[in-house]
């Protein structure tokens, strides 16, 4: 769990792992430079709870590595991951494990519903029952908070150091390996739409995309103009349809 100024929230998305059906969980919440009052609620979260561990970047160095210190310290097979401001239902884990360990399969990820400011839920965000490299290339379909990887299966994960689409990235670069994402129909997690955070930006999104595929997947321009076009339909198709 990377945090950045999470005080409002980060309770709650702590909360909603510790309520979790299946308890033998470690979560490692990662500050990356907060100036709130994050730290001091993580470390009383950190007495509470041995599960909990908390750890500190050297500044905002972005999610991407956090995320990557989190991982790196972290000892258990599965990785799954939870942002500061989203929370999970509380048979998230239990239920994505029984389905990756009843297929043998080692990345999953599920449908997911937006929440505001407010905590009033909104859309639901359905995921198709397989996602694979091409196919993600032009979509947006995989939310963070909702993805299962089995370190055994998909080898280890380390995110590329952008400061936004860098989860996609890390996706297509497990998938390209020929690995299968598979969707779970079920919500079991939620994300919540800030005002003026970076991914409610639709402009920086596009752009942080375009560079994405240029920079980090390599496409040449005419693929990633393909892409881009591919990618903001299926943007559009998720928030309307």
């Amino acid at each position: 769990m990377p945090c950045y100024n999470g005080e409002t929230h980060i309770q709650e998305a702590m909360e909603s792992v510790m309520a979790q059906t299946y308890q033998n969980w470690e979560l490692i919440v990662v500050d990356d430079g907060s100036t709130d009052a994050s730290r001091q609620i993580v470390v009383e979260y950190v007495r509470r709870d041995k599960r909990i561990v908390a750890l500190e970047s050297a500044g905002n160095e972005g999610a991407a590595m956090a995320r990557n210190k989190g991982m790196a310290m972290a000892s258990g097979r599965y990785i799954a991951f939870l942002d500061s401001d989203d929370f999970w239902a509380t048979n998230k884990l239990q239920k994505q494990l029984e389905y990756m360990r009843k297929l043998d399969v080692g990345f999953t990820f599920t449908a997911y519903q937006s929440v505001d400011e407010r905590g009033d839920l909104k859309k639901i965000i359905r995921v198709p029952e397989t996602m694979t490299y091409q196919k993600l290339l032009r979509n947006t379909i995989i939310g963070c908070l909702t993805v299962m990887l089995d370190r055994n299966i998909v080898g280890e994960v380390r995110m590329p150091k952008l400061r936004s689409r860098q989860d996609t990235a890390t996706w297509l670069g497990i998938l390209k390996k020929g690995h299968v994402a598979y969707g779970i129909p079920n919500v079991l997690a939620y994300y919540r739409v800030v005002s003026g955070s970076l991914s409610s930006n639709k402009w920086k999104m596009v752009r942080a995309n375009w560079r994405m595929y240029r920079e980090e997947v390599g496409l040449p321009a005419w693929r990633a103009s393909y892409c881009m076009v591919g990618y903001m339909a299926n943007a559009v198709k998720k928030r309307i349809f």
